[in-house]
């Protein structure tokens, strides 16, 4: 039998939270779906197939933001937008994790 909800890790909601953080105090990075999906993160709540799904393909079109030359990745000081709304979405931890399941459904 498939699994229909997917729980969770630490990183994630911890990644989630500095990105709404951030977002907060720079103005910049993400959109309300990325600021709902942090608090989805940050609250624990339990995630569906169609989640995985939206976060797997999230994290594969946004790999590239890594690589933009506006501010800075992985800054708390002068973070880029990018950046921010990787964090989000759960960060690496994040992508490591949707990828995974992403993988088994």
């Amino acid at each position: 039998m498939a699994e229909t909800t997917f729980k969770l890790n630490k990183e994630m909601a911890a990644a989630a939270k500095r990105g709404l953080k951030l977002r907060e105090k720079f103005g910049r990075g993400g959109t309300d779906v990325g600021v709902r999906r942090a608090q989805q993160l940050v609250d624990g709540a339990d995630l569906d197939e169609a989640d995985v799904k939206s976060m797997h393909s999230y994290f594969a079109r946004h790999a590239v933001d890594k690589e933009g030359a506006a501010h800075q990745w992985d800054s708390d000081e002068d973070p880029s937008a990018g950046f921010i709304a990787w964090l989000l979405w759960g960060g690496d931890a994040g992508k490591k994790w949707a990828d995974a399941k992403a993988a088994k459904l």
